[in-house]
């Protein structure tokens, strides 16, 4: 297929296109499909695996649905690539994850064909439940479809949504489960999707309509065990849907998800009940499918950087530093070989914070939670009650859905949980869902928290060691995405005292408090400012929280600038540092202050370097920042390079 022309995915620009093709097409525009968007992978890098196995799910389900007027949801997004493709945006399916380019997940600015964002997981069903009920409350007819994957299912919120769904029997709404992974499913084939496509038939529905309502005109005890034995004929039949039997959806399933001749009669089928209510159907798909090197790999390509299509050997920047959640994994290994007491906690992103290699030394001590942050965190509280050391890795981002847990489980409890925050300050690729922007504030506001910034891979491995040793309460380490900066690495990690920072250089005119990795560009500032004859005091903060203030008095008191610097939102480190400069009367005497933060608005995906001067964080803004405190207008500050 590479290199050749692609005659039918040519003819289909949107979703009405493909709906004029005749269906004995549609299997070589599958195809198709799956090629281009192998292609257009290999050049931006992205999600692949999971895009692959969605491809003919992705043809029937817009063959046999009206979209964008019945509004069709993916889950997280990764999976949403071939949806993209076919609706609208294939001549830029190339800037995919690129600047100014497409989303690599759903974004309803982007096209009316993505009704909701989605790129954290397990949120199709509420925001699609919240769609089909406007819909009936405005007198609508349209349909509302959710496709959800089986590690998304993992979450509570999605049986919350279905539970609140199951109770609305008049509410119409279609569940798609996409099981890639757990194998939940027996085995399907012609006989699983001859039952499919007779459990969705209208014939059978008003047949078992027509039951539920004779039963309804039974003695109570007749009645219940009639419905019983229905329910569980339906569980033998459909191997496994009981469980969504009993929160008020109709099972139809399981169905080959690559076979369109089982997918497209089952889809129209449920399209055209009438009086069914909420539907769930469950399809079996491969992840990766389609793709030698994909289905080959432990990972099916869930994530890949550019690679080559014929082997699928893939292009990695080389740099000779270590990986942030590398080093992370590496260091709590070396502390749990001296402490029995260490578990490590995850909620599905193992390889992602570095629990992986934690995970292949210590298995019986490490905890892979399933999309379920909520449960993770309090999971972690309860170990933390028996004595044990529970680091909790999950994502910044990720950490703000179990932010509830964070505050009354762990904070008010006192309880040493010591998180681990990957993917803090912004990530480039993955954009504004991903940037961990705000835990610097949801976490500083929270009493007793210890909080600490890596500037970087040496400091990240000190900082697990403190956290080991401090044991009076909750304590959180955040670190950013991506290589460190290459410097000399520790054998073993030392405790740091709590709450005091280091000063890397001394001035007299403008002081700089670092917090994080933007303490390489503070250097830079402030070897750019010595050029102006200015001298500059620069000072790792480390701790966000307990403040260094005894440091921070004298830099407000020897100092005309005080510059404060954070890879976080407005509310973070630098209001911390205000806050007490203000309390302490240190402001009244002249002192200019100027907390730098990222800005208050939501930054697109991006390369990192070129996310941060766009949020104004890099040296030559500090060096701005500085001059223009001090009146100097005369200074020229050398544009981004």
């Amino acid at each position: 297929m590479i290199g050749q022309a692609k005659p039918l995915l040519d003819r289909v620009n949107i979703p009405a296109d493909l709906r004029g093709l005749p269906e004995s097409d549609l299997r070589q525009l599958a195809d198709e499909l799956r090629q281009e968007m192998i292609e257009a992978v290999s050049v931006t890098g992205g999600h692949l695996g999971s895009g692959l196995g969605v491809v003919e799910l992705t043809v029937a389900l817009h063959y046999v649905f009206n979209t964008p007027d019945d509004r069709l949801i993916w889950d997280v997004g990764h999976q949403a690539y071939p949806h993209k493709i076919l609706t609208g945006r294939r001549g830029e399916i190339r800037t995919l994850r690129q600047p100014g380019g497409l989303s690599g997940f759903t974004k309803r600015s982007e096209s009316v064909y993505d009704p909701f964002g989605a790129a954290h997981s397990s949120t199709s069903i509420s925001a699609g439940l919240g769609m089909a009920v406007a819909r009936d409350l405005k007198g609508g007819t349209n349909n509302v479809i959710a496709v959800i994957g089986d590690g998304s299912m993992s979450a509570g919120m999605a049986y919350e949504a279905m539970n609140n769904a199951g109770a609305m029997e008049k509410t119409r709404l279609v569940v798609i489960l996409n099981d890639n992974d757990m194998s939940i499913a027996p085995p399907v084939g012609a006989l699983s999707a001859h039952l499919s496509r007779l459990l969705s038939s209208k014939s059978f529905i008003s047949l078992r309509h027509g039951a539920i309502d004779l039963a309804e005109r039974l003695p109570r005890s007749l009645k219940d065990a009639a419905l019983r034995a229905e329910e569980y004929a339906r569980g033998m039949v459909t191997g496994g849907g009981t469980l969504f039997e009993e929160l008020g959806f109709y099972y139809v399933g399981p169905i080959d998800g690559h076979n369109l001749d089982h997918l497209l009669p089952v889809l129209k089928n449920v399209r055209d009940a009438e009086g069914i209510g909420p539907v769930l159907i469950h399809v079996v798909t491969q992840k990766g499918h389609g793709y030698a090197p994909a289905e080959a790999a432990g990972d099916k390509y869930h994530a890949v950087a550019k690679f080559d299509v014929v082997d699928g050997k893939q292009t990695k920047p080389k740099s000779n530093a270590p990986s942030y959640q590398n080093v992370f994994g590496e260091s709590l290994i070396k502390e749990a070989r001296k402490d029995d007491k260490i578990v490590a906690i995850t909620a599905a992103m193992p390889s992602g914070t570095g629990v992986n290699l934690f995970a292949k030394e210590f298995p019986g001590r490490t905890f892979d939670v399933g999309i379920a942050e909520q449960h993770a965190v309090t999971f972690a509280a309860g170990l933390a009650t028996e004595g044990m050391k529970p680091f909790c890795a999950i994502y910044s981002t990720f950490l703000q859905r179990g932010y509830d847990q964070v505050v009354h489980d762990v904070a008010i409890q006192k309880l040493p949980v010591r998180f681990a925050l990957d993917r803090a300050g912004l990530v480039g690729a993955d954009g504004a869902t991903h940037a961990g922007a705000f835990d610097l504030a949801y976490l500083g506001c929270l009493p007793e928290f210890v909080i600490m910034a890596a500037a970087d891979e040496a400091e990240l491995v000190h900082m697990v060691a403190t956290q080991v040793a401090h044991n009076e309460g909750p304590s959180a380490l955040r670190y950013p995405r991506g290589d460190g900066v290459g410097v000399e690495m520790p054998e073993t990690g030392v405790p740091l005292p709590i709450g005091k920072g280091r000063v890397l250089r001394e001035g007299t005119t403008v002081a700089i408090l670092s917090l994080g990795t933007r303490l390489a560009e503070a250097m830079k500032a402030a070897n750019e400012l010595q050029t102006f004859g200015l001298s500059t005091t620069v000072v790792d903060a480390r701790f966000a929280k307990p403040l260094d203030i005894e440091l921070i008095n004298r830099l407000a008191r020897e100092h005309e600038v005080l510059i404060t610097i954070e890879e976080g939102s407005i509310g973070g480190f630098g209001s911390h540092v205000v806050h007490h400069l203000a309390v302490a009367g240190l402001l009244d005497s002249g002192l200019k202050i100027r907390p730098m933060v990222l800005p208050d608005r939501f930054l697109d995906h991006d390369n990192p370097v070129k996310q941060y001067d766009e949020a104004g964080l890099n040296a030559r803004h500090i060096t701005a920042t500085a001059l223009a405190a001090l009146g100097r207008t005369d200074a020229v500050i050398p544009a981004s390079a």
